[in-house]
């Protein structure tokens, strides 16, 4: 009884000293590490909502780039901080779903060495080609990659990121062997396609749009289910007879152990960012669709990232892709 009552003791003297630091946290800026180059589609997007947030907070969040691995090398880096919530990562389906199968050697388990926030928003994967490409319509590509495929490459991001592995699995529905070019980020390879170096990339809608729309690349189809409300003009891949899928979406992680009270507090900050109007605008206006608010507790994130982690299973595997 006499161990029983300290033990007791003990549990609530933590407690109490777990509640009392929620209450004064945040008490320092806090980071967000952003596992991709500056200027491309998680990074606009994640520094729309650190400035949100740290309004709420009342603490400035410094957001810092870590582009490498397709987004691992940041991840894991969130993985190993300490868990006392001062770190903090904005994770897509490539860094926290499909490179777990992707990867021969994940550098992390995305279930188990993160804490889930909140999941922010999805943001639909388009197929877009340099503007002299010849021609106009998907289906044209498609005969066109299937001829001329020895003299094509498309880039990407990153070898391992949401949009390569559309791209990868593009050119497996295909049967064709186009060459991949990686850039350490979106906004070089988009600079690359404009100028013509490369023929087409798999890319972010954030980042895709803007340059469509003003008529310097061709946007040949947008691989999400259904058609982007961003861009509802351009038809899916499905629409144009290809059965495949290419998305990402943006979450916010803290390491494994954090405690729940800053989750909450977080998880709380992060969803009133997403709910103000000026925010919500900003993120429509790069083609980002913001998840409802029952989307962005942290147990529908766990659970949403082991589901996904299962989906993006089968095809990885059935591709026989994989990224050393």
């Amino acid at each position: 009884m006499h161990r029983a009552r300290i033990a007791t003791a003990l549990a609530a003297l933590f407690l109490g000293a777990s509640g009392a630091h929620a209450q004064t946290y945040p008490a320092r800026p806090l980071t967000l590490i952003i596992p991709f180059a500056a200027g491309g589609p998680t990074d606009v997007l994640g520094r729309v909502i650190a400035q949100r947030m740290s309004e709420i907070l009342g603490q400035s969040i410094v957001a810092e780039n870590v582009a490498a691995g397709g987004g691992q090398v940041g991840s894991k880096r969130v993985a190993d901080a300490a868990p006392d919530g001062y770190v903090m990562g904005l994770g897509t389906v490539g860094t926290h779903a499909q490179g777990q199968t992707l990867y021969k050697k994940p550098l992390y388990n995305s279930q188990t060495d993160f804490t889930p926030v909140a999941l922010i928003a999805d943001v639909p994967i388009v197929l877009a080609a340099r503007k002299d490409l010849p021609v106009k319509d998907f289906r044209e590509f498609v005969t066109y990659t299937k001829v001329n495929q020895g003299k094509m490459s498309y880039g990407t991001g990153g070898t391992g990121s949401a949009p390569h592995l559309a791209c990868m699995l593009l050119n497996h529905l295909l049967g064709t062997s186009v060459t991949h070019v990686p850039y350490r980020g979106s906004a070089p390879a988009t600079q690359d396609l404009l100028g013509g170096r490369i023929d087409f990339m798999c890319a972010g809608i954030t980042t895709a749009k803007p340059v469509i729309d003003n008529g310097s690349l061709k946007g040949l189809a947008v691989l999400s289910a259904a058609r982007s409300p961003a861009m509802p003009d351009l038809p899916t891949a499905r629409e144009q007879g290809a059965n495949v899928e290419g998305y990402t979406w943006n979450a916010i992680f803290l390491p494994k152990g954090a405690p729940a009270a800053i989750v909450q507090k977080l998880n709380a900050a992060a969803v009133e960012a997403i709910k103000t109007p000026a925010v919500r605008e900003k993120l429509a206006a790069l083609g980002a669709q913001v998840v409802s608010e029952a989307q962005a507790t942290p147990a529908y994130l766990a659970q949403f990232v082991k589901s996904e982690t299962e989906k993006w299973a089968g095809p990885i595997k059935a591709s026989g892709m994989q990224v050393e």
